[in-house]
């Protein structure tokens, strides 16, 4: 093998150790980190990584900080952007809840992130709470937006 495929190789590990392990509080690798650890090229290392996923089902998908994702991103938002490995295809329920997660803490999550969309994006906790209630008991929503916020799934600000 010569001495540029190993090094892509290794880079395309790399590259896939720090997107499926959690290392920080919040899920995700930012732009820059993947810059800093595989080089300039990152980009087409994380191409490469994505191609070996696929066979597996899974995706690497890039959040960006603007609500809108740019047709041309800059190498600023590049920076900035979290990236993530997701699974190409929706979880069937038999195969979320084998996950560990039970049903209803999925649902809380997806209504509370479909509420947030609804809203532009923004949403005070008491209108998620208000919402919620109809069908889940008090104590596990508290319990479970905070985790959500603690696991960064969710954000929230001062107000």
């Amino acid at each position: 093998m010569s001495e540029e495929v190993t090094s892509a190789t290794r880079k395309v590990k790399k590259a896939a150790q720090m997107l499926l392990f959690q290392r920080h509080k919040i899920p995700g690798v930012k732009g820059w980190e993947l810059k800093r650890a595989l080089g300039r090229e990152y980009l087409n290392i994380i191409e490469l990584l994505n191609t070996e996923l696929e066979k597996l089902g899974l995706q690497v998908k890039i959040v960006y900080e603007e609500l809108e994702t740019p047709k041309t991103p800059s190498e600023e938002q590049l920076d900035k952007a979290r990236f993530f490995v997701t699974l190409k295809t929706p979880l069937t329920v038999t195969e979320a809840t084998m996950s560990g997660w039970r049903i209803d803490d999925v649902a809380i999550l997806a209504v509370t992130v479909a509420y947030i969309i609804s809203k532009q994006g923004k949403a005070s906790r008491k209108e998620v709470i208000q919402i919620l209630k109809e069908k889940f008991p008090q104590w596990k929503i508290e319990f479970n937006l905070d985790r959500y916020i603690r696991r960064g799934y969710l954000s929230q600000d001062e107000n």
